[in-house]
């Protein structure tokens, strides 16, 4: 049975769900910053999906990626899964710009995470549901 892991619940608020993923926003309002965790439980590594999801999983991380840039007027979508602190597979989707405060460097441990504020979450949650909403089977699910 699918679990979230408890730092992936505390580090972000749920979008909805994808065929095979659940759409997490990080909630760091610094960076337009997205997760996508497969529900399948015990995995840690892309592998160890079946090859059916693991095409699935490249699908939803690629039409994540581009929805994303194009929403946000990204300057480079990042895209990783490191899984050092966090073992259950994840895939971060970071949108990056060359006036952010961590250009040209990764993210990660550059400048406190600055949670978001009511009216920015609300905002960009209506932005997301709105653009992708209908599509890719996309299920909006906050919680």
């Amino acid at each position: 049975m699918f679990k979230l892991h408890s730092q992936l619940e505390a580090d972000s608020i749920t979008i909805g769900d994808f065929p095979l993923s659940r759409l997490l926003l990080i909630n760091d309002s610094n960076y337009p910053w997205f997760v996508l965790v497969p529900r399948q439980p015990d995995i840690s590594e892309s592998y160890q999906l079946s090859e059916q999801d693991q095409i699935q999983l490249a699908r939803e991380s690629a039409f994540l990626s581009k929805k994303i840039s194009e929403l946000f007027s990204a300057d480079k979508i990042n895209v990783a899964a490191l899984g050092n602190m966090v073992p259950q597979l994840h895939i971060h989707h970071i949108v990056r710009f060359k006036s952010d405060l961590s250009w040209p460097h990764p993210i990660w441990g550059r400048i406190p995470a600055k949670p978001y504020e009511r009216n920015g979450l609300n905002e960009i949650v209506a932005l997301l549901v709105e653009e992708i909403g209908l599509d890719k089977g996309f299920k909006f699910n906050p919680h």
